[in-house]
């Protein structure tokens, strides 16, 4: 009979959900966040609570089970938010765990190789957003992006961004997430914040953004003008270093 295992969408809840998975020695296994959760016809099912010590003994065991890379590629797959995720990483981690060699990087298995393409994927957008992420100084001295990524990458980028950034306060905020990273020139911290209802964070608004900011965004927005050549345009190379889902985060494609 299936059990299905309910967590807090957290990468520590999942561990935790493994980790109770393997106590009890369940068979079947399901994990779920509660916003996913449908309560089953059959079987049964249980809320498991975020528990820092099973979920770092589960980390533990995968490290001591694989190498750093092929451990990360879990926590990259997570990340990637697809439905069964869960069910992907559960089983992969059964396998690592029945396996008496080091198989994080054995492709034939299904699971593995499942992982290595999300892992791919959330790389690929971790590093467009470390690009195209566009920061826009407010009145309060801070400077802002907003982002809008297909994978939650916002864990993956902070340390790129406390690194080169480490004068200055800034906030990155994920608006499909509704959370985000402030750096205060100390440390950053994971914020969420209630916008006013008439506030448009994709806009440069006079009432946010400081005067300076606008005139730069100005300066700029001639300066792409005046240097763009009609003649010497493609369009198709460019879309396949720029994707068009980026162009929103770009004030000169806002001109």
């Amino acid at each position: 009979m299936e059990t299905t295992l309910i967590y807090d969408g957290t990468f520590d809840g999942f561990l935790t959900a493994v980790f109770t998975a393997f106590e009890l020695k369940l068979k079947t296994v399901k994990i779920v966040t509660q916003q996913r959760f449908q309560q089953p016809l059959f079987g049964t099912y249980d809320t498991v609570y975020t528990n820092q010590e099973k979920a770092n003994r589960v980390w533990a065991g995968l490290k001591k089970k694989m190498s750093t890379d092929e451990a990360r590629r879990f926590y990259y797959a997570f990340l990637s938010e697809k439905p069964i995720v869960e069910d992907t990483l559960y089983n992969a981690i059964v396998y690592v765990f029945a396996s008496h060699k080091n198989v994080g990087s054995d492709f034939t298995n299904k699971h593995i190789l499942e992982i290595a393409k999300l892992t791919k994927n959330v790389g690929r957008e971790k590093h467009r957003m470390e690009a195209f992420v566009r920061f826009k100084l407010t009145k309060d001295g801070v400077y802002f992006a907003n982002i809008e990524p297909d994978f939650n990458v916002l864990p993956l980028i902070k340390r790129h961004f406390e690194k080169r950034y480490a004068d200055q306060k800034w906030l990155i905020y994920d608006l499909k997430r509704k959370y985000g990273l402030y750096y205060n020139l100390e440390k950053v911290d994971i914020i969420k914040l209630d916008f006013d209802a008439s506030f448009d964070p994709t806009k440069t608004s006079a009432d946010i953004f400081a005067a300076v900011e606008l005139e730069f965004q100005q300066l700029w927005n001639d300066y792409f003008k005046s240097t763009n050549i009609e003649s010497r345009k493609n369009m198709k190379l460019h879309i396949q270093h720029v994707p068009k889902r980026y162009w929103k985060y770009l004030s000169e494609k806002h001109i």
